[in-house]
């Protein structure tokens, strides 16, 4: 590793999707001396790497940040875990490898809502450039990019039959869920290689990693962003028991998420005024909407016990199903051990007013109370689904000027009626596809929320008892114009120089699916910016 300069061109916060895509782009000019910093550690657990891993990596403060929700009153006062990835790779060390760019519709209304060169015809090349898909090259996938996209090496009967009873209830049958119009039913696309997940960091780190002029440091954690004026001029961090100031020559880049990037700019005096104050932070420049405009998505998780075929929840629970699991991956990395979270998805209309899909489904051969529990002994199959464009906004604070108590994460799920309304229409949407003929010969029975549930009422403490986080927060530093926008279409944040945002947060509205292949396209937008 290259000796720990006093000053950079470019100081990157954060070593998720984003700042690694951004480690490599701008640190291919020989002359721009790259800082990447990772408050996390190395990538090494082996659990990071094996895809059912996950099950280990979130809620171990190893790789993960381990966030609560403050309650929620939307989920009768619940306080929900939050995983956010605290490693090389960030969060893509351990979600759930899901390949999905969402709507062209999308990106579309954040160019309608006046972000130039944000539609979905400037996006779909940034996406294509990344990718190197099973497939090939075509004209929506790429294969000269570093984002390795296959298909999942694990069949299961039961997601087959449900991918046609999906079909009777009127969601279509696809192949490709990343050409701009993604309503149908197909298995899931995922970052890994032969079986092994693909995070950021093997993606776009580990090929340049002996670049001179690229420093790489783990463990350190940026306490505060330094400003002169209104000029960011570098971040003050502590590393190795020490506390540094390190300077950027041309600009310091916020790759923390939207957790730690509207934290940061607050703890720094960058964002509303009263919340600063409160906190004694001197306001270097008030800015309202940093840690505002919050969306999730919250999926609903209904459990049905089935017959008569084999789900995850038996092949667990015994020695010799585990060791069956253990020598599939050993012989060609297939099988259960080979799984993302979710195998099977489905986008769909929650009623036919609906411009487009609007819902999402994540459908698994397993089922638990709770994520972190024992799977259930008894056999069963979960179909979450979730609002793909939530009305609900919540907020992210910190709750005090030390960098070392986590900020407080309030998301305000279900408090827009519309979400309510929703949220009631999807369960009755999968009671439908559940009672279609090609499940008949399981036999399923609702297991949650409970086939008794059936009135708006019902429903809606329904949402209120199932809902919990799919791990997609966006928003918190919106793009925009207005007086709540945090960052231009530039990425820049508004009234200051010398500092850009490029992650989740910046999504003025949340994406029509899982988050982290767009987050590397908005990194992959402003590297475009920087290096034209």
């Amino acid at each position: 590793m290259p000796k720990l300069l006093s000053e950079y061109d470019y100081i990157i916060v954060g070593a998720g999707p984003a700042g690694c895509l951004l480690a490599n782009r701008l640190s291919a000019d020989p002359e721009v001396s790259v800082l990447l910093l990772e408050a996390g550690g190395r990538d090494n657990h082996l659990w990071i790497h094996i895809p059912v891993g996950y099950l280990f990596c979130i809620g171990n403060p190893r790789t993960d940040w381990c966030y609560k929700t403050e309650p929620e009153p939307g989920l009768n006062g619940r306080s929900l875990g939050y995983p956010r990835g605290k490693v090389l790779g960030g969060s893509s060390s351990i979600n759930g490898m899901i390949y999905m760019r969402g709507q062209a519709s999308d990106y579309d209304a954040w160019a309608a809502a006046g972000n130039q060169g944000w539609a979905w015809k400037d996006v779909l090349p940034l996406f294509i450039k990344s990718e190197n898909h099973h497939g090939g090259a075509s004209e929506y996938h790429g294969h000269q990019g570093e984002w390795r996209v296959e298909t999942q090496r694990l069949h299961w009967p039961l997601l087959d039959d449900f991918r046609q009873a999906a079909a009777q209830a009127g969601i279509p049958t696809v192949d490709d869920f990343n050409t701009g119009d993604n309503e149908g039913c197909s298995y899931f696309q995922v970052n890994q290689k032969r079986g092994v997940r693909w995070n950021a960091s093997k993606a776009f780190l580990a090929p340049i990693r002996k670049r001179p002029n690229l420093t790489v440091l783990t463990g350190a954690e940026v306490q505060t962003l330094n400003l002169q004026e209104h000029r960011v001029t570098g971040v003050c961090l502590r590393y190795k028991g020490e506390v540094l100031d390190i300077a950027a020559r041309r600009e310091v880049i916020l790759c923390a998420g939207a957790i730690g990037s509207p934290a940061l700019l607050q703890r720094s005096g960058i964002g509303p005024r009263e919340l600063l104050e409160s906190h004694g932070v001197p306001v270097r420049h008030e800015l309202p909407g940093v840690g505002e405009n919050l969306q999730d998505h919250l999926q609903l998780r209904l459990v049905y016990r089935v017959s008569g075929v084999e789900t995850l929840n038996q092949m667990a629970s015994t020695l010799m199903g585990k060791a069956r699991m253990a020598w599939r991956y050993a012989l060609d990395r297939s099988g259960p051990l080979a799984m993302a979270p979710s195998q099977l998805g489905a986008f769909a209309k929650s009623d036919p007013s609906q411009t487009s899909a609007n819902l999402q489904y994540h459908v698994q051969p397993l089922s638990l109370e709770r994520f972190g529990e024992p799977l259930h002994a008894f056999p069963a199959f979960t179909a979450s689904v979730c609002n793909l464009r939530p009305k609900s906004r919540g907020r992210v604070q910190i709750a005090s000027d030390d960098p070392r108590q986590p900020p407080l994460i309030q998301p305000s799920y279900l408090s827009h009626p519309e979400d309510l309304a929703v949220a009631a229409d999807a369960i009755r949407l999968t009671r439908r596809i559940a009672a279609s003929p090609a499940l008949a010969q399981y036999q399923p029975e609702e297991y949650l929320p409970g086939a008794a549930l059936t009135s708006e009422a019902d429903l809606a403490q329904a949402a209120a008892q199932i809902g919990t986080t799919i791990f997609h927060p966006v928003g918190t530093c919106a793009m925009g114009q207005g007086p709540d926008a945090v960052v231009d279409e530039q990425l820049r944040v508004h009234g200051l120089s010398g500092i850009r945002v490029a992650d989740a947060s910046i999504m003025p509205s949340i994406t029509s699916g899982n988050t982290c292949s767009p987050t590397l396209m908005i990194a992959e937008k402003l590297a475009s910016l920087l290096t034209q």
